[in-house]
């Protein structure tokens, strides 16, 4: 009797699904009828929910995550191949971030180079790309020189994330009362807690502990209000503005 229970309402909770998601009523005879229920529902699995839940961006997802732990260099060989074959700006970009996420900063400023040239031989993108890969480097002074060129010569151009490079690269620098006023610019209008939370940090190595606490609470007040995919992708900054707090 229990298993005839749970048959029933298996079959019920597929015709819902039927009904729900506008599949063909066709599928509500095939999983109802004696006899060809517990095929036609494997059949309904294998033909309406497998597909859909792979055509799924969290499937999808996962998909290119699990290929790239079996494989981590894949998508860098691949832009390796698309620069070296097209040698065109776009693919010496990809293949120049994708350096940059292995680490390997000197062949991305080679590539970085060698796309700014000609109609690109200013472009802004392209130049904080650069500046990334030589801070990366450990080359600050080279970064903050580049990121200056860039807004001299693109003084329209706007990036919290160059911003916020812009700052590292003054403290990396040594250029700590520059680079707390650049922090702190950059720290209201960041999408996100790593600058706030990077000033904080800074005020506090200088002494400044009370402001830095403040700088802590206010982004942790703002956090607590944000939406909570928000405090997930920042959890690691909350975490440390919670110690500096």
């Amino acid at each position: 009797m229990s298993i005839l229970i749970i048959s029933l309402l298996i079959q019920v909770a597929f015709i819902i699904h039927v009904i729900k998601t506008g599949r063909n009523f066709l599928w509500i005879w095939v999983l109802i009828i004696p006899g060809i229920a517990v095929p036609g529902i494997i059949a309904y699995i294998a033909i309406e929910i497998i597909p859909g839940l792979m055509k799924s961006r969290t499937a999808q997802r996962t998909a290119r995550g699990f290929k790239k732990a079996l494989d981590p260099g894949r998508d860098l060989r691949r832009y390796e191949n698309e620069a070296r074959l097209g040698a065109n700006v776009a693919s010496r970009q990809r293949y120049a971030e994708e350096l940059v996420r292995h680490g390997r900063y000197e062949d991305a400023i080679g590539q970085y180079r060698q796309a700014l040239t000609g109609l690109y031989e200013h472009d802004p993108n392209l130049m904080l790309g650069l500046a990334q890969a030589q801070f990366g480097k450990g080359d600050a002074a080279a970064a903050r020189a580049t990121l200056d060129d860039l807004i001299r010569l693109n003084p329209d151009f706007r990036s919290p994330a160059g911003h916020l490079l812009y700052a590292r690269a003054l403290e990396a620098e040594g250029n700590v009362g520059k680079a707390l006023e650049e922090y702190r610019v950059v720290a209201g209008s960041f999408p996100g807690a790593e600058a706030a939370v990077r000033y904080a940090q800074l005020l506090q190595a200088q002494g400044r502990r009370e402001e830095a606490q403040k700088v802590a609470q206010e982004l942790l007040q703002q956090a607590r209000i944000a939406p909570g995919h928000y405090r997930r992708a920042q959890r690691e900054w909350l975490e440390a503005a919670e110690r500096l707090a």
